[in-house]
């Protein structure tokens, strides 16, 4: 009985440490589109860790990134500038893939 609770426990503890690595690079992935769109409108430095900061809140919204594209197809597009939603959703891959990479790379 004990090898089934220490597999559990295994089990469990890595489904957490699994969920938690996914968050981090979610909200990294989110940093990274705030501060790509922030750059698309112009925004200062000081004003584009905020827009970042920003876009990451807006990640709790709703599940899925809906939200986040939502917000920031609006800003770019009340900022006048000539983007589209698939713009957004490419942008927001190759952001995953480099929050992934950045991930990664601070392991080790």
């Amino acid at each position: 009985m004990t090898n089934f609770n220490d597999r559990e426990k295994a089990f469990e503890t890595k489904f957490a440490r699994d969920e938690e690595m996914q968050f981090k690079i979610t909200a990294r992935r989110n940093r990274l589109l705030g501060l790509w769109a922030a750059d698309k409108m112009g925004l200062s430095e000081v004003e584009a860790d905020a827009y970042a900061k920003d876009v990451v809140r807006a990640d709790f919204e709703e599940a899925g990134d809906e939200d986040v594209i939502r917000k920031v197809l609006g800003d770019l597009t009340t900022a006048g500038c000539d983007v589209d939603d698939a713009a957004i959703r490419q942008a927001l891959e190759h952001k995953q893939v480099e929050a992934r990479r950045h991930f990664i790379e601070s392991m080790d």
